[in-house]
């Protein structure tokens, strides 16, 4: 062990000079738990760390270590200055022999929704933490420690078997009847028509009725396949068999909010929404909810077909998920990021600081008219006492000349 920390110390002195305070200078601050950023690939889990807060509080990027693992390479972090900000990327497969020390958890919950059909889902937990080593000698040390923790959830078929899906229901891997992979799909929301920004959601929430745009893209994809969407829904849970659900759209029906751009046409189907509130969390500042979007893939020849009517179609076997028969996939489900939107809109909350602002100016304009009233008569005090003592010394003097 001993010497494993002196290859580290070693790596850091060599390192270090890589990544200064002055490279970081734009993006030096303290860490949050946002500097990390987790992928849960198909084949692996790739971390991305922002670099700059750890270099602010002390560290550099050979000093982040990945489930202390210190003796294997593979496991190191590399750094990546060619993205604003600088990034640490840790990648690793996604089985037990070499996962860079991570935890594998397997837990059991009973099929429910489009896994009714079998008696117990099995989901495996792939989890661990990228912590800091800190490299002092001595009783105290000022440097904070850092964790970034990671977690990537798989059905358990996947890992053994290699089917269907993959990832925290964001991504879906697709294999056609011969167990050859097609594609991965993912889901993502958008603040702008053109598909180009991402929609960052505020800590309080986007305000009602702000358009959101969501994009499912399938990457890898041939062009004999397009992206169709079967369904999209939104609740309050990130598990997609909840009971309270509102339709955005489903087969042959649509909802008058939403605007449905392209399904079943190439590699993408996208829509948007304008934001809304769940009610049943009327009593609370902000409402939280996600998306789950029913996707398949279908062969540009028949898509057509499927998009004009899709509830008459029969139920496939939901053990034969995600191979290609008919020429239509089975469907996957992709859950969206959190939506979260403020009950109070920008104006009302403009309005309330502007009531808050003439409040106090009103309450500055009175207290200033006090102050001014009291170093007035304090004037008149000293005024009146200067006139009663220069009398009192003209008397005082006339006595004396006339004695």
């Amino acid at each position: 062990m001993l010497l494993q920390l002196l290859l580290v110390l070693i790596g850091a002195t060599t390192v270090s000079s890589q990544l200064t305070a002055a490279n970081c200078y734009p993006y030096l601050r303290r860490p949050e738990y946002t500097d990390i950023d987790v992928e849960c690939g198909t084949n692996s889990i790739g971390l991305a760390i922002q670099i700059c807060p750890a270099v602010y509080t002390g560290y550099n990027e050979s000093l982040l270590l990945i489930n202390n693992v210190t003796d294997d390479p593979t496991c190191r972090g590399t750094l990546d200055t060619s993205v604003a900000p600088p990034v640490l990327r840790f990648n690793f497969p996604i089985n037990q022999t070499n996962a860079c020390g991570s935890t594998f958890k397997t837990t059991s919950t009973p099929g429910t929704g489009i896994f009714s059909d079998f008696s117990t889902i099995q989901t495996v937990n792939i989890s661990g933490v990228v912590r800091s080593y800190d490299p002092t000698i001595g009783t105290v040390t000022y440097n904070a420690e850092l964790k970034y923790y990671y977690s990537c959830a798989y059905p358990l078929e996947y890992l053994i078997n290699n089917t269907q899906m993959d990832v925290s229901s964001i991504s879906v891997a697709v294999k056609d009847n011969n167990g050859s992979f097609i594609s991965t799909l993912s889901l993502r929301l958008f603040s702008d028509g053109n598909f180009t920004k991402l929609l960052v959601m505020p800590h309080l929430g986007i305000e009602l009725r702000t358009n959101v745009f969501v994009q499912v893209h399938a990457t890898n994809l041939t062009s004999q396949y397009f992206v169709l969407l079967d369904r999209c829904y939104a609740s309050t849970s990130l598990n997609p068999d909840n009971a309270v659900f509102y339709n955005l759209f489903i087969p042959c029906f649509n909802d008058e909010m939403t605007n449905m751009i392209e399904n079943g046409e190439s590699n993408r189907a996208r829509f948007s929404f304008p934001a809304f509130r769940f009610t049943e969390q009327q009593n609370r500042t902000i409402s939280t909810y996600y998306l789950h979007c029913v996707t398949r893939l279908c062969e540009k020849t028949i898509c057509r077909t499927y998009r004009l009517c899709l509830n008459g179609r029969k139920r496939r076997d939901v053990g034969s998920a995600s191979s290609l028969q008919d020429g239509v996939s089975e469907s996957a489900t992709l859950t969206s990021p959190a939506i979260i939107t403020r009950t109070e809109s920008s104006q009302q909350l403009n309005e309330q600081d502007t009531s808050g602002a003439q409040t106090s100016s009103a309450s500055s304009a009175g207290l200033g008219v006090v102050v001014g009233m009291v170093v007035f008569i304090c004037i008149m005090i000293i005024g009146i006492a200067a006139v009663y003592i220069r009398r009192l010394i003209c008397s005082t003097a006339s006595k004396m000349c006339y004695g």
